[in-house]
């Protein structure tokens, strides 16, 4: 690890218990990476986390971090937000706990469009309770809930965050390791609700139940198969089939909710209230 990005670790925590091959590693690199980049006051930023895979980065990072419960991390966060409007508050939550249990969640977070950057580790399963299927799960893939092949329609979460009233949508891999920095970066700075959908390997749970290889055929599967926004915009539709877009995704300016409270709290105390 680089010396200078080691103030970022609770280093006594680790190493971590992810699998061999895990790409968690990857995001959490990248998120502190973001955070350096930006030079944000660890004091001023708050982690926090619901249950999963991917939720144990926050006990790995040396912030003032949360792990909540199952997909309740934007719940808590939104609470955190709207009590200290001056934190930059990072969300970090699995396809699972993201869209399934804290579906509901997430889709108003998206709505109110509340300063918070949530980062989306997509690994397309359950992996730390045993593989089920999740809402991001490939269709006909194998899952210890779907051993014949998983016959639902995935949420396209990008789509779901953009529909749903995010102001701030990007998709990155764990191949693509500096994109995936900057557009964590970006969004940290987007005033508003901003989500980055950050593509991970899970060799152990997805990946052998598919016969899809280990780690670095994994990521060679992240490098063919994806495409940058720049270069599929100028694609047509049928050469874009079965690839996934990269990068930037949308991107708007609309009213962020704890701004629009604090407007309310004006109006009714004239000025004078908290």
């Amino acid at each position: 690890m680089k010396e200078t990005l080691k103030k970022y670790f609770r280093m006594n925590r680790l190493p971590h218990i992810w699998c061999p091959g895990c790409g968690n590693g990857i995001v959490v690199g990248a998120l502190v990476r973001a955070i350096d980049k930006l030079g944000l006051n660890p004091d001023k930023t708050s982690i926090i986390s619901g249950i999963g895979c991917s939720s144990r980065s926050s006990g790995y990072l040396n912030f003032d971090t949360v792990h909540t419960a199952h997909g309740r991390a934007l719940t808590f966060a939104t609470g955190l937000k709207l009590a200290r409007p001056d934190l930059n508050v990072i969300v970090l939550t699995g396809d699972g706990d993201a869209t399934a249990i804290g579906g509901n969640h997430f889709i108003h977070a998206a709505r109110r469009n509340i300063d918070l950057t949530t980062i989306v580790f997509n690994n397309n399963i359950y992996g730390m309770t045993g593989g089920q299927y999740s809402p991001l799960t490939p269709t006909h893939s194998k899952a210890t809930t779907s051993p014949y092949g998983h016959i639902e329609n995935p949420f396209d979460i990008t789509e779901l965050a953009r529909a749903s009233g995010a102001s701030y949508v990007a998709r990155g891999t764990t191949y693509h390791t500096w994109e995936l920095i900057n557009l964590i970066a970006d969004a940290i700075s987007h005033k508003g609700f901003s989500v980055v959908e950050a593509i991970t390997a899970c060799p152990i749970s997805f990946g052998r139940q598919n016969k899809l290889g280990n780690a670095p055929a994994m990521m060679k599967w992240q490098k063919e198969n994806t495409i940058s926004v720049k270069a599929a915009s100028k694609l047509p539709a049928e050469q874009l089939a079965g690839k996934v877009v990269i990068g930037e995704l949308y991107r708007r300016q609309a009213p962020e909710y704890t701004a629009e409270y604090q407007k309310v709290i004006d109006r009714v105390t004239g000025g004078n209230g908290q």
